[in-house]
């Protein structure tokens, strides 16, 4: 995106380096990295950050007005909704892929929104472990908002374990060291000093939650939430049925409340008007299929991980959705070929995080993440056995917001 950076990275760029750099980035948690890690970051021009923090922050005056959760009532599927929620989400990511407009000039698109975690832990590591073996630009900063590594980790542990001691603060998962995400949770027990539990080691006694730590029976009074409820619906009947107490009026508070996940999400996107958010309509409420279809993505509502989207869509596909209520239809975003690479250019989407303290007035813009794609859609299964894709980071021109 800065042409000048990208040509002296990549005029730089050995396959040594980029080995040794794995090499370190996994000897701090052997083995817990399982996805891709891309040979290169993104250099982001500081007009091109503003574009998508003003796309943030206007999805967030949507979010904090007080008619927000009156909108989003319907947005938590039967069954799911869970006990105690509070006022706001402490956690929102926005996801952006990198487009060219008419105009020639590279334009951020909203591709979706989630009031849930993502890798904030790991996201401190990767950097920290990438610049030791590659040119980083002066005047580039991985972080938002004035915030850096230390300044970032404090507010998430003032986020995450507030008060508490961090015995009785977990971060909750579905066998979490099976998880492919788990190098996140390793950095998250490393730096905020709570442990990760598996959903089954839980200890239900009344309204109380408890966990063995080191051998003794803990009581849980803070959630860090890395559950995802649709990832619980395709365990085995034993772990549904452990997951049942979730759905318990319990005497912990949840970071955040899983109810958030589902109100700020793809549900969100049809009340959302600004031009780098791609039109998008709840499918029931579709008069009439537009002729374009070409131009345009079916989602399910309640997946994740891009499960269920139907890329190149036909009129019959619509016609056959039993419960339209539950999918969106979407503009299509057409991702640039941004990122020179050896061979081909790579695609690339960027994730923006926003924490949210208690008794701030709203969230604030904090780090980021990237994933690098030369396939149909970004996800692994599209990009098997391509290099310089995968998981990445931005490094944001300064001064940004």
């Amino acid at each position: 995106m800065i042409p000048s950076i990208r040509k002296a990275y990549n005029a730089a760029f050995t396959k040594e380096k980029y080995e040794a750099f794995l090499r370190e980035l996994d000897s701090v948690h052997p083995g817990a990295i399982e996805f891709r890690v891309a040979e290169t970051p993104i250099f982001v021009p500081k007009n091109f950050t503003q574009k998508m923090l003003a796309a943030c922050e206007s999805i967030v005056d949507i979010i904090i007005d007080p008619n927000f959760k009156e909108l989003t009532k319907n947005a938590i599927p039967e069954n799911l909704e869970v006990p105690n929620e509070n006022d706001y989400s402490h956690f929102i990511v926005f996801d952006f892929g990198i487009c060219i407009n008419e105009k020639n000039e590279y334009e951020p698109q909203l591709i979706e929104m989630q009031g849930f975690p993502s890798l904030f832990a790991y996201e401190v590591l990767l950097p920290e472990i990438h610049r030791k073996h590659f040119f980083t630009p002066p005047g580039f900063t991985k972080y938002l908002s004035g915030y850096h590594k230390e300044t970032y980790i404090q507010l998430l542990k003032e986020i995450i374990v507030a008060g508490e001691k961090p015995e009785h603060v977990i971060l909750l998962e579905i066998f979490p060291q099976k998880q492919k995400t788990r190098i996140d949770f390793y950095c998250t027990e490393e730096y905020l000093g709570i442990k990760m539990v598996c959903l089954t080691e839980l200890i239900k006694e009344g309204k109380k939650l408890f966990y063995l730590n080191n051998g003794k029976k803990t009581e849980v009074r803070r959630i860090y939430n890395r559950l995802i409820f649709d990832d619980l619906l395709h365990q085995s009947p034993e772990v549904q049925e452990k997951g049942r107490i979730l759905f318990e009026d319990m005497d912990v508070e949840w970071i955040a409340h899983p109810n958030w996940f589902y109100r700020i999400s793809k549900y969100t996107l049809p009340l959302i008007h600004h031009p780098y958010v791609p039109q998008t309509y709840f499918l029931n409420q579709v008069k009439q299929i537009p002729a374009d279809l070409e131009n345009y993505v079916l989602k399910p509502l309640f997946s994740f991980a891009g499960q269920g989207v139907v890329i190149d869509l036909k009129k019959e596909d619509i016609e056959n959705v039993k419960d339209p209520e539950n999918w969106i239809l979407q503009r299509k975003v057409k991702y640039a070929d941004v990122i020179e690479t050896p061979d081909i250019p790579a695609k690339a989407e960027i994730r923006i995080f926003y924490f949210w303290k208690d008794g701030q007035a709203r969230p604030v813009a904090t780090n980021n993440l990237a994933r690098l794609s030369k396939g149909q859609m970004i996800g692994v299964r599209y990009n098997q056995d391509k290099e310089w894709v995968g998981s990445s980071f931005c490094w944001f021109e300064t001064p940004v917001l």
